[in-house]
């Protein structure tokens, strides 16, 4: 009887039907990314912040805790240059010398091309970072605001581990680490950025949109080239 439930579950989830229902949801969520995207952007080119960036704020710094300060600096770490090239590197040297080239060509390719986009948006929209008067800055940054660097080069690199990870590799315990890990700094990033006082959550919100979209790109292109140009030595466990 479970045999049977489940082969049936897999007939439904394969059919030509559930496909075009994930297809036509897949649009939907992409269009609507891109449309919420495309309006904040302009709302972010003419207003420095909004009354919410600063409610937001208050509520996440209101957390009164050396520790949960150093955990936020602690996750926000790993974005900032160079320690940001270096993990890049190690991790894409790693899919490489363990024969996924593919993979680590495109890892490459989802960080590079989120550093890329994100100053080329900043450059363009040129929103200012909080003010020191406004909330507490723990580190005064140069660069524009809108949207995160951070977050986007997460949700990009990271996001493409995550799903490396997911699709690549059969459950375990080291699988399990890897999702969870990736995933964590995905989700607790945008709460670091607006805690630090580096970014507004309005910031945060653009850069998991065009971080998401860009991911989704890279997905896609690894996906095309994976059976056109994947040479892999061994086999994923």
């Amino acid at each position: 009887m479970k045999g049977e439930v489940q082969r049936t579950a897999k007939a439904e989830t394969s059919s030509p039907r559930s496909q075009r229902n994930r297809t036509v949801l897949f649009q939907v969520a992409l269009f609507s990314a891109v449309a919420v995207f495309t309006v904040l952007t302009f709302l972010a080119r003419t207003t420095p912040f909004f009354p919410i960036d600063l409610l937001i704020t208050g509520a996440i710094q209101s957390i009164d805790s050396p520790f949960f300060a150093g955990f936020m600096w602690l996750i926000s770490w790993p974005g900032f240059l160079p320690q940001s090239l270096l993990v890049t590197l190690l991790v894409a040297l790693g899919l490489y010398v363990y024969g996924l080239r593919w993979e680590a060509l495109a890892s490459l390719l989802a960080a590079g091309s989120s550093g890329v986009t994100n100053q080329f948006v900043k450059e363009v929209i040129q929103r200012p970072r909080p003010a020191s008067d406004l909330v507490h800055v723990f580190a005064v940054l140069e660069s524009y605001s809108f949207p995160s660097g951070h977050v986007m080069f997460y949700v990009s690199f990271f996001g493409f581990i995550w799903y490396l990870a997911y699709a690549l590799f059969k459950q375990s315990v080291q699988r399990s680490l890897v999702l969870g890990f990736a995933g964590g700094l995905i989700l607790l990033v945008g709460v670091s950025r607006i805690y630090l006082g580096q970014h507004w959550a309005s910031d945060v919100l653009g850069a998991y949109l065009l971080g998401g979209l860009l991911l989704t790109g890279i997905i896609l292109f690894y996906r095309w080239g994976r059976t056109r140009f994947a040479i892999r030595s061994g086999g994923a466990q």
